[in-house]
């Protein structure tokens, strides 16, 4: 007898750890331990004594995750002769193991970006730098005591010998699988999927993530879910938007020449012409009790002529 097949459903963790690996596909690294950071800085100058303990302990809080689910992978395919699945307590790393020149700290900087005015008035420190499709930032490690560059992202080449660059890495093959599932289980939504053009839909949210997708910043959210689905909502609105506008001087051509508009404009007519006649009975006689109807939300979608 076979197992049910298992669903896997699409997290922030899964989404987290794509647009890390994605990202380091644009940097320099010293080695590939100083690619995963413990802590995130907005300046170098906020790497204090309390920052490098929250930094242990995330490490810490990491490795247990790493090893607990390691060992679940073993459990699910029978390796580990138990019945009951394995307890993340079990895998607890203490803090007072991990030493200085264990952590890496991430500290978002533009201090590589070569300056260049784009913006007659510009607004943010990014408005003075060439444009990134990321935060640029830098990853520091202790090494032989001293704070030292581990890591410099949008650099092609070493950290002497290199030079900036954005166009060398790429979005990885799993987080473009993740863009294209959130837009097909997106646009199945109730109030998307009856449009013929849900296609086009698609088609231009799944661009817009390929633009934005990148530029979400761990800094300031752990939920990238939450930024990718607004994405492909404004897209979906966008392109709604556009084809309401052409199909409204369609419909206004076709009445000039006499012609029957399409059904959605007929059906809102008459959809308007009857609120009217029953806000007018209403008037007439005011003991009428009359059923009123809010049509702020009403949106039909015509299926062909």
């Amino acid at each position: 007898m076979n197992k049910p097949k298992k669903n896997f459903y699409l997290t922030n963790k899964d989404l987290l750890r794509e647009i890390h690996n994605s990202k380091m596909t644009y940097c320099w690294t010293r080695d590939e331990n100083y690619t995963h950071y413990d802590l995130i800085v907005t300046g170098f100058d906020e790497i204090t004594p309390e920052a490098v303990a929250e930094a242990k302990q995330n490490r810490a809080t990491r490795l247990q995750k790493i090893a607990h689910q390691a060992e679940v992978a073993r459990w699910e395919q029978g390796l580990t002769g138990k019945k009951t699945k394995p307890r993340a307590a079990d895998f607890a790393v203490d803090v007072e193991t991990i030493k200085d020149d264990d952590i890496v700290v991430r500290v978002m900087t533009f201090d590589h970006i070569p300056e260049e005015n784009r913006k007659n008035k510009p607004k943010t420190e990014a408005d003075l730098h060439s444009k990134c499709n990321f935060p640029p930032f830098k990853h520091y490690a202790v090494i032989e005591g001293d704070w030292t560059e581990v890591a410099r992202s949008h650099w092609d080449g070493g950290k002497d010998n290199g030079h900036f660059n954005v166009h060398h890495g790429q979005t990885t093959d799993m987080l473009a699988k993740m863009y294209i599932k959130l837009c097909e289980r997106y646009s199945m939504r109730g109030n998307w999927r009856g449009y013929t053009y849900v296609d086009e839909m698609r088609g231009q949210a799944l661009l817009q993530l390929a633009q934005i997708g990148l530029q979400f910043n761990e800094l300031k959210s752990q939920n990238p879910f939450a930024y990718y689905t607004a994405a492909i909502n404004n897209s979906f609105t966008r392109v709604l938007n556009l084809e309401k506008r052409s199909q409204n001087i369609r419909d206004d051509l076709l009445e000039e020449e006499g012609l029957n508009p399409s059904s959605t404009r007929t059906f809102n007519a008459e959809w308007e012409a009857h609120i009217r006649n029953e806000a007018q009975k209403k008037l007439n006689n005011p003991t009428l009790k009359v059923t009123t109807y809010d049509t702020s939300d009403l949106d039909t979608e015509e299926t062909g002529e």
